[in-house]
């Protein structure tokens, strides 16, 4: 099994477990699902019946999305003049880790981060934000959105932030 771990706070934010799909050669998307926690239950992957998870919430379970739960990630906030300030940040911390790291591949992210963050502004309203257990405000924001669909959501990685670890 590989985790993804952020380079900068050295928390677990991904597993392969999950489908990635690599886009434009600078971010993960990952698909998840939203699943049903309630205390003392262990979820299997089966997918309740509407009424079964009607029920369960009525109990006292919660609807959380796998990924969040399972890699505990922390729910955080930003306006967008403050994530353009975070982003300006991380983007100098992640180009200093690939001169140390990967100094070839400094260029290709420089190019390709700058593109895809102009994505992410455009659509900053259609984010959630989420950093790593640790909540290090130095490290990853993985952003959350939902498939044209409106259903289906998945998370978004700075693939150069991640290192892959075998366990």
């Amino acid at each position: 099994m590989l985790l993804y771990i952020d380079v900068i706070s050295g928390d677990e934010m991904l597993s392969d477990a999950y489908d990635l799909k690599e886009v434009d050669g600078i971010v993960y998307e990952v698909d998840t699902a939203l699943i049903i926690v309630k205390e003392g239950d262990v979820d299997i992957g089966a997918n309740p019946s509407a009424e079964e998870a009607e029920e369960a919430l009525e109990q006292g379970a919660e609807q959380k999305n796998n990924l969040v739960h399972s890699m505990r990630l922390q729910a955080t906030t930003f306006d967008k003049k403050s994530y353009l300030a975070y982003l300006k940040g991380y983007m100098k911390a992640i180009k200093s880790h690939l001169q140390k790291t990967n100094p070839e591949r400094v260029e290709g992210f420089e190019k390709g981060a700058q593109e895809f963050a102009k994505k992410i502004v455009a659509n900053f309203k259609d984010f959630e934000f989420y950093v790593g257990e640790g909540m290090n405000p130095e490290g990853m924001v993985a952003l959350l959105n939902y498939r044209e669909d409106g259903v289906t959501p998945y998370f978004i990685f700075w693939k150069d932030g991640l290192k892959e670890t075998k366990i």
